[in-house]
């Protein structure tokens, strides 16, 4: 059967990059070997861009609805909180929702959308052609050969398709083994509640259905030693050797250990083929940040298909999708590695490391924005290719106040947005409509402080800046028209 994309893998990456590319009227299959969604929720955590990200489709309000709001992150399980409420986001709080539960939305949303999501089958290989991509399954009903354009592999760490083109993923093997459980304490402690000391590190989260989950690591943990699988009782020996207390626990649903293994692709693309999420990086879930991140892989990754498929864009722009992801993925391994160090500081020298960074973070509050927007997201920013391009571009767009809207809510998966600030009432922008670009106009209200002389703006369909203006008429148009022809040259 021919698609345009087929995507490897059916976890909350691959369902977004399949509902996204739908959206743009791209055919797409979801490829998923399992035959449905595993109970146990390896990601818990929604970060504020995510949130932003589902908000620019219209689709956040059922993760919104379900989530345990939470005011804030850590860096490390540092003492001093992350505040989240200090972000520029209409959403200035994480979630707590189970991966299944995140799963489960998205898959709805993609079924709706018209994608095919074809459960109980694996990619096991791909044969690349010079006009497309066959790629090779296996299921019930034995193997059988999907022909596309493009190829997605989001199909975990271990990915199939990663292996299968050859792509290098170098790193560092796993030093230290986390451990979670997911329980019933009939006395929790407050919300978002973490201890550490020289018996371990430990977080406590409140998930939705009346369950807690425990996360940490004790000193007995920095091994590359497997102890075995964890016990309820362990976990209750651990729990109480650092609190005091079990909080009455009982009932687990899942006990778990994991990693720090930690590797990055070398290459987020070759020719017909891509990686996203955890088929693109591996490391240990400091902060929970690593869905997150794969969700904007594929929010990057699939309005760049979209456009090229819709004939508005050149092949060239797919090579923008490494040139851009891969860096984030760097930040997000280097944290990531920093945080293990911290969680991981048993001793008296690591102890006062960490007290000094927590009383960094307590008196600097700038500081603390800084790791809050690294952590949420918020601040990654794409290179500029033009170095005399306006400072926001590359940026994250913000959710402007526009009359009776908002920027998110103009958003599409299909098109960038022209957004016209100068309240010229001929509209002089909507010339340039093409597809691919839809003016905007509108008048912008409490607008940040860096978007104050801003005219006219260019939104990618990711809510990355393109192009911002801050000139007068005739220049304003003269650089929006160099703009386009490099974003849209057919």
């Amino acid at each position: 059967m021919n698609y345009q994309v087929v995507v490897a893998g059916g976890g909350p990456v691959g369902l977004w990059l399949a509902g996204e590319l739908r959206r743009a009227g791209v055919a797409i299959a979801v490829v998923e070997t399992r035959t449905e969604r595993d109970s146990r929720s390896r990601a818990l955590t929604v970060h504020p861009r995510t949130i932003e990200t589902f908000a620019s489709r219209q689709v956040h309000e059922p993760f919104v609805k379900e989530g345990v709001p939470l005011p804030g992150g850590h860096f490390g399980v540092l003492d001093s909180r992350l505040d989240f409420r200090r972000l520029p986001s209409p959403f200035p709080h994480t979630l707590a929702l189970p991966q299944e539960r995140t799963e489960a939305h998205l898959e709805q949303q993609a079924l709706a959308l018209g994608a095919d999501i074809l459960r109980g089958q694996e990619v096991t290989g791909f044969t690349e052609g010079p006009d497309d991509i066959a790629v090779h399954v296996t299921g019930p009903d034995g193997p059988r050969t999907l022909r596309a354009d493009y190829l997605a592999g989001c199909d975990g760490a271990r990915s199939t398709v990663r292996a299968a083109a050859g792509i290098d993923f170098p790193g560092t093997p796993s030093t230290v083994l986390g451990w979670l459980g997911d329980v019933v304490l009939d006395e929790p402690p407050a919300p978002g509640s973490s201890w550490f000391g020289p018996s371990g590190t430990l977080m406590v989260v409140p998930m939705p259905g009346g369950l807690h989950r425990l996360v940490g690591i004790t000193p007995r943990d920095l091994t590359t030693t497997w102890p075995g699988d964890l016990t309820l009782e362990e976990l209750r020996e651990n729990v109480i050797a650092m609190t005091g207390s079990d909080f009455r626990m009982r009932d687990a649903v899942w006990l778990s250990r994991f990693g720090n293994t930690t590797r990055l692709a070398a290459g987020y693309r070759q020719g017909r083929v891509f990686l996203a999420g955890d088929a693109a990086h591996q490391h240990f879930p400091a902060g929970g940040v690593g869905m997150n991140v794969g969700i904007q892989d594929a929010a990057n990754l699939a309005w760049k298909l979209a456009a090229v498929l819709n004939g508005w864009a050149p092949d060239a722009l797919l090579d923008t999708y490494h040139a851009e992801r891969h860096p984030v993925g760097v930040d997000l391994t280097e944290s990531s590695r920093a945080q293990v160090a911290l969680m991981t500081a048993f001793t008296a020298e690591g102890l006062s490391l960490r007290g000094l960074l927590a009383r960094l973070i307590t008196d600097l509050p700038d500081l603390n924005d800084r790791l809050a927007a690294q952590v949420s997201s918020l601040s990654v920013a794409y290179p500029r290719t033009d170095a005399a391009a306006h400072p926001l571009t590359g940026t994250r767009a913000p959710d402007l106040a526009l009359d009776d809207t908002g920027l998110f809510a103009l958003l599409r998966a299909d098109s960038y947005l022209l957004l016209d600030l100068t309240g010229d009432a001929a509209r002089p922008f909507d010339r340039f409509a093409r597809p691919g670009l839809r003016p905007h106009s509108g008048t912008a209200h409490l607008r940040p402080a860096d978007w104050a002389g801003v005219r006219a703006a260019l939104i990618r369909p990711d809510g990355h800046v393109a192009w911002a203006g801050g000139e007068d008429g005739t220049a304003l148009t003269e650089s929006l028209t160099a703009t386009l022809a490099t974003t849209h040259p057919k």
